[in-house]
Parts: C-alpha cells; sequence; structure tokens
C-alpha cells in the first residue's frame, strides 16, 4: 500500500478537501462570476488581477488568508504521481498555503524512500496550519515550510532539484522559476498551477530557455502547465 492510500493520510485528505471546497466557494464563484459578466473575459480578469499583484501581491493575498486556495484531488494525485516518476529526493513548493499539494508530494518522497521538501508561504497563520496537518498525517519529518517571501526563502534550496511546483502569486511565478532554476536537474519537471501569468509561459514554451512544455487537459479552465527542463 502506498502511504496515499493509507487510512491516515488518505482520510485526512478527504476532510481537508472537503473543508477546502467550502472555505472557497464564496471565493470561488465570485471569481466565476466576474468572467461571466457581460463584457468580461478571463485574459482581462488576468491581466487586472497581476497589475494588482505587481503593486502589493501581499495585500492581494492576506486577503484570502483563511483560504485554501487548494490543488483538486485529481492534481493533488497528479502531483504524488509526478514526483514518484521523478524519483524525486529533493522537491520545492511555492505557495504551501495549508499543505494539501504539499501533503501529496511529501507521500511520494515517503514512498521513494525519503527525501526534503521545501516550502515557501508568507502567512504566518498558514504556515501554522500547513505544518499542522503535515505531522497529523505523519509526514512532518519531511518537509520544511520557510515562513516569508519566496524570491528571499527559497534562494538557496540546498541541493539539486527534482520537481519544482509554483503555485502561490501569479506575478511571482517566473522570479521564483529563475531564481531555483540553477537547482533543477536535466529532467527536472516543472509544474504550474494557475500558471496564467503570460510572461511565466512565454518563458517554459520558449525552447531556447531550456524547457519542453505542454498545458495539462488537468481541472480545465485552472491553466495547469507542465515543464521538463532539458538543458
Amino acid at each position: 500500500m502506498t502511504t496515499l492510500a493509507s487510512d491516515r493520510v488518505a482520510q485526512l485528505l478527504t476532510r481537508l478537501h472537503q473543508d477546502a471546497e467550502a472555505s472557497d466557494r464564496e471565493h470561488v464563484e465570485a471569481m466565476m462570476s466576474a468572467i461571466e459578466a457581460p463584457g468580461a473575459s478571463m485574459d482581462e480578469l488576468i491581466a487586472c488581477l497581476l497589475a494588482e499583484e505587481r503593486s502589493d501581491y501581499r495585500g492581494v493575498y492576506r486577503r484570502y488568508a483563511g483560504n485554501y486556495l487548494a490543488v483538486t484531488p485529481t492534481y493533488g494525485r497528479f502531483l504524488y504521481a509526478m514526483a514518484r516518476a521523478c524519483k524525486a529526493t529533493r522537491i520545492v513548493e511555492f505557495g504551501t498555503s495549508m499543505g494539501i499539494s504539499t501533503i501529496y508530494l511529501a507521500a511520494a518522497l515517503r514512498d521513494n524512500g525519503g527525501g526534503c521538501l521545501i516550502g515557501s508561504e508568507f502567512e504566518p497563520a498558514k504556515v501554522a496550519r500547513a505544518r499542522a496537518n503535515l505531522d497529523a498525517a505523519g509526514l512532518g519529518d519531511l518537509v520544511e515550510i520557510r515562513e516569508g517571501d519566496a524570491r528571499e526563502t527559497l534562494r538557496d534550496v540546498g541541493g539539486e532539484v527534482d520537481l519544482l511546483l509554483v503555485d502561490g502569486a501569479f506575478s511571482l511565478y517566473l522570479p521564483v522559476l529563475k531564481l531555483v532554476e540553477p537547482y533543477l536537474r536535466p529532467g527536472a519537471a516543472v509544474l504550474g498551477e494557475n500558471a496564467f501569468d503570460p510572461d511565466y509561459l512565454g518563458y517554459v514554451r520558449d525552447p531556447a530557455n531550456g524547457y519542453v512544455s505542454q498545458t495539462l487537459p488537468l481541472d480545465e479552465g485552472r491553466g495547469n502547465e507542465f515543464a521538463v527542463r532539458v538543458a
């Protein structure tokens, strides 16, 4: 049996996903209403959000301090499978939130024989809850969550990285990728969840930058981009 399928982890994830759905329902409905408003478009909404983030990304996301903004169960299982396929022993995660995605990745590390996941989250309350959730899953020993701005906390990730998940403030996807890029081993997976920033997408889709990238047909509309470091 895998760690992901164990009663302890599976039951915890079921509860956390239920909590996340309830917590984020109002936010999701508001986003859908904005997209579906007359004359509105997803591109315009993303452009407005990116502009607001670039002015004050902490202020934007502080409004969601109580929200999970979590991956779906489908994407969580994909994260686990990717980390197993990479035989990952060092994973970096930008945007830990309450730790749901972190649990999937840490479960893969356990089943790969061990390793280290370095996460970054700037909201102190979320850091505390993520650590508690990881301890409840029995995976806390595999994870180091660094509190603060990822542009500082992820400057040194301690060694070669097998998998990078970017799932925080949209406007920081490319700066965080470039920060971690020197540590990415050839063949490392770079997973962008909610990867809507045109600068980030343009970068990973340009072969000159050393990636092969493909949009994933998972959770349609959530902008899931999968890239592999090839140079």
